[in-house]
């Protein structure tokens, strides 16, 4: 990549330290992009256990980067490595550099990393890093260089050149079929043209060709062709023209695409027009930019705080966590979460383990089951913003991560999420219809979650929430582990001495038994749902069932759970 011409001072400290820290990211950048062309390969051979590790290989690779670029600064700068006066003149050398650079943003989120790992910042420091406020994403929606016109004509020609373009080594099962399909049900819907993104975004088993379709009024909306790879090739499987499902699909429960993007910035600009409604955090978020999906969510959570001057954090909807401190901006859909000094009984761990099932949750293909936590150190509110309730809450249980300064409050520690509605919440507010289709997603989400080899470990609804989408997702991690981990019981026969005893009295469980035949007793919802419940998923309550998927998953199985309802697949799907 060409970077900006070099002054007669090339080899001033800042200007040095400035390179080193693009090339960090350039170097970042570059091996970013090798993972992700490499689920291409993992797409043509379905070897979805190595796409699972390139996910996790690249989730890593942040990390890495600014280690190995922090131990070239520290070489070349020696003693002066930690000084604040060089480092606001390294700031200066560096925003010079990058200026003509596209996705420059993201170059500024990187060195912010690295600063901030330097000093150890609490809050901000505007004098060494790029304040949020000023890293705001600059994508063309237009996305030049990165879309292809493809008209609908009468024999799918424009579709058959799509794909053809693809070029896959495993080849098409039928290419002429998947053409027509995909044309004749856009041609359905009254579609003439679109626009597609040339990168197909790769996630779990499928492929997906985003783009907008328009319609002979000049109206226009979002759609994405989805391509399953099989024994006899590739083909295409759905065709997702619903705003609604698209969303679904970028959502924050779901683990991130790999799409070999040339400039981040205009694709997300352009999945932006696509998706107006989806906050540009979680766009970034979703391709695999984690970190300026960070930076975004910041800058526009303390945007919103600043409209605010008063009272405007309060502890959020739900029952009281043993775990997790939690609270909430009023008017912005996000969660702080804060893990409690000590945990009340029966709880046995400790906040070790709870960072590590985070990670694990972090780490995992989420099949759009598991909200998507992003993990914040040293973040200032002032205090005027709390309020009271909350913040006595915090100073007294949270005080390992929480104090006061001078007036304003410093959280060294906490995840932030997307906030959804206490499935709890949900079932005694909603209508009839609505609570019973929220309780038979719960169902499904279990099951979902079982065949990806995630238990969540406490089933109460409490722990699970509804989406503005009406889906069902969990979010409380602490109990979660693998599948694999659990030994599935069927609960003894009651001997007749223990039938006024306590369950707890007469039935030895161990740390990993779990009984799912009890389930049902601690769901806290009406009879009539329960039933309804039993009857659409009865299977969650069997521990043969819990066994099978155990013993399938060890057998080297993966479940596939489609991220789009039947009814989308096209016309001849083998789905």
């Amino acid at each position: 990549m060409s970077h900006a011409s070099e002054s007669p001072r090339a080899n001033a400290p800042e200007r040095r330290a400035a390179a080193l820290i693009v090339d960090g990211f350039d170097d970042y950048n570059a091996r970013f992009s090798d993972i992700t062309r490499r689920a291409r390969k993992r797409f043509e051979r379905r070897d979805w256990k190595l796409a699972q590790m390139d996910n996790a290989a690249r989730i890593d690779l942040y990390g890495e980067c600014l280690r190995e670029t922090l131990a070239r600064l520290e070489a070349a700068l020696e003693e002066r490595v930690r000084s604040r006066p060089l480092w606001r003149a390294i700031r200066v050398a560096y925003a010079e550099r990058i200026a003509a650079l596209p996705d420059r943003e993201l170059y500024k989120t990187f060195y912010n990393s690295l600063v901030r790992r330097f000093f150890s910042i609490d809050g901000v420091a505007p004098d060494l890093e790029f304040l949020a406020l000023e890293i705001v994403p600059t994508g063309d929606p237009a996305c030049p260089g990165q879309t292809r016109n493809v008209p609908l004509d009468d024999d799918a020609t424009g579709w058959r050149a799509l794909f053809s373009a693809l070029d896959y080594r495993n080849g098409w099962a039928d290419l002429d079929a998947s053409a027509r399909a995909v044309a004749d049900a856009l041609r359905g819907r009254g579609v003439v043209a679109t626009t597609m993104l040339t990168a197909p975004f790769y996630r779990e088993r499928r492929a997906y060709l985003i783009g907008l379709a328009y319609g002979a009024s000049g109206a226009s909306y979002p759609i994405a062709v989805a391509l399953v790879s099989e024994v006899g090739g590739v083909r295409a499987d759905a065709l997702i023209a619903d705003e609604e499902q698209i969303s679904i699909l970028f959502g924050f429960s779901r683990s991130y695409f790999h799409a070999d993007l040339i400039r981040v910035g205009d694709a997300v600009a352009f999945l932006h027009r696509l998706l107006p409604r989806k906050p540009l955090d979680e766009l970034f978020t979703v391709v695999g930019r984690v970190k300026q999906g960070k930076t975004e969510r910041y800058r526009q959570i303390f945007r919103h705080l600043a409209e605010y001057p008063e009272g405007e954090l309060v502890a959020a909807d739900g029952e009281r966590g043993m775990v997790m401190a939690v609270f909430t901006p009023r008017g912005y859909p996000v969660v702080f979460k804060l893990i409690r000094d000590r945990f009340a009984y029966p709880k046995d761990m400790v906040r070790a383990d709870v960072e590590e099932k985070y990670r694990l949750v972090f780490r995992r293909d989420r099949i759009g089951r598991l909200i998507d936590a992003q993990e914040f150190l040293r973040l200032r509110f002032p205090k005027r913003q709390f309020a009271p309730g909350i913040l006595d809450e915090l100073l007294r249980e949270c005080a390992q991560t929480v104090q006061l300064d001078g007036d304003e409050v410093l959280i060294r520690h906490c995840y932030v999420e997307r906030r959804v509605r206490p499935l709890n919440l949900f079932v005694r507010e909603a209508p009839a219809l609505a609570a019973e289709r929220a309780v038979l997603d719960y169902g499904q989400a279990i099951k979902d979650l079982a065949r990806s080899g995630i238990f969540p470990g406490d089933l109460l609804l409490k722990n699970f929430g509804v989406s503005r989408h009406g889906r069902v997702l969990f979010y409380d991690y602490d109990e979660l582990c693998l599948v694999e981990q659990c030994a599935f019981r069927a609960v003894p026969p009651m001997r007749e001495e223990d039938e006024t005893r306590p369950l707890d009295e007469w039935l030895y469980a161990r740390p990993d038994d779990v009984f799912p035949e009890l389930f049902p007793q601690f769901l806290g919802i009406l009879p009539a749902l329960r039933e309804r419940l039993r009857a659409v998923h009865g299977e969650i309550f069997d521990p043969a069932w819990w066994r099978d998927v155990q013993t399938r998953l060890a057998g080297g199985e993966r479940f596939d759970v489609p991220p789009y309802p039947d009814a989308m697949r096209l016309a001849g799907s083998a789905g």
